[in-house]
């Protein structure tokens, strides 16, 4: 069965010439971005109160009506995918590294980070340590990151952006499409978003590669929840405050 099959009559609220589901998917996502600078990104309570605005949007528009539910024998995959990308995003910056290959992590630290400088003194503090912020807004920045971003990403990055640099009316590209120019482009974008743009592409175009692997949006939703989960508890357990 095509996922793009199941669909609804309910409006979406598109403008004219616009494919159905466009807001649906884009929305929440574009919120996140514009609701980061007016609720200061760098405030736990900013942060807990975007979380909690795009998680109501993503549930008002309902984005998912378009998809089968999550397929339970995908999620052995998920947490493969999601435990490899997490290991991956930390490797780079590791003592490990350090001590075994001092030259390829600062070349990563080089070239591998939009902005090199921001690596260069350790993180000492943020505003989401709990004994700054309390427990309550440290465990909202944990599940922010990884219940909703992770999901409104998802639906954003491989439901929407990906099949429509595909096609514009993207609900009619299968998920399991592979198309080799939108796949690099999506990953290299979903890259660019993030600080730590080299791993960021390496996460995008394995995420990438699962949605079209599995034609599972919910799985792979599963998969980036997982690595965004490990790598918080990772920050609270070591205080690697870097990564957050």
């Amino acid at each position: 069965m095509n996922d793009s099959s199941i669909s609804t009559n309910a409006n979406d609220g598109n403008g004219p010439g616009m494919p159905e589901g466009t807001w649906s998917h884009a929305v929440p996502f574009l919120a996140w971005l514009v609701l980061m600078p007016m609720l200061d990104w760098s405030s736990a309570w900013g942060y807990a109160l975007r979380s909690l605005l795009c998680a109501g949007l993503f549930i008002f528009f309902r984005p998912w009506r378009w998809y089968p539910r999550l397929k339970v024998r995908n999620l052995p995959l998920a947490l493969v995918v999601g435990v490899l990308v997490c290991w991956v995003w930390v490797l780079p910056e590791s003592r490990w590294m350090a001590e075994h290959a001092p030259r390829l992590q600062c070349l990563y630290l080089r070239i591998g980070t939009l902005w090199p400088w921001a690596l260069s003194e350790p993180v000492t503090q943020t505003p989401y340590a709990p004994e700054l912020c309390g427990w309550p807004l440290s465990l909202m920045r944990l599940l922010g990151s990884a219940v909703v971003i992770a999901v409104i990403e998802e639906f954003f990055w491989r439901g929407f952006l990906y099949r429509r640099l595909v096609k514009p009316n993207f609900l009619d590209v299968d998920l399991g499409t592979f198309h080799a120019a939108s796949f690099l482009i999506m990953g290299l974008l979903f890259g660019l978003e993030h600080q730590r743009w080299l791993v960021g592409v390496l996460a995008g175009l394995a995420y990438g590669w699962m949605v079209i692997r599995t034609r599972d949006i919910w799985a792979v939703a599963v998969a980036h929840g997982i690595t965004n989960f490990l790598l918080g508890l990772f920050v609270l357990a070591t205080r690697a405050w870097a990564f957050w």
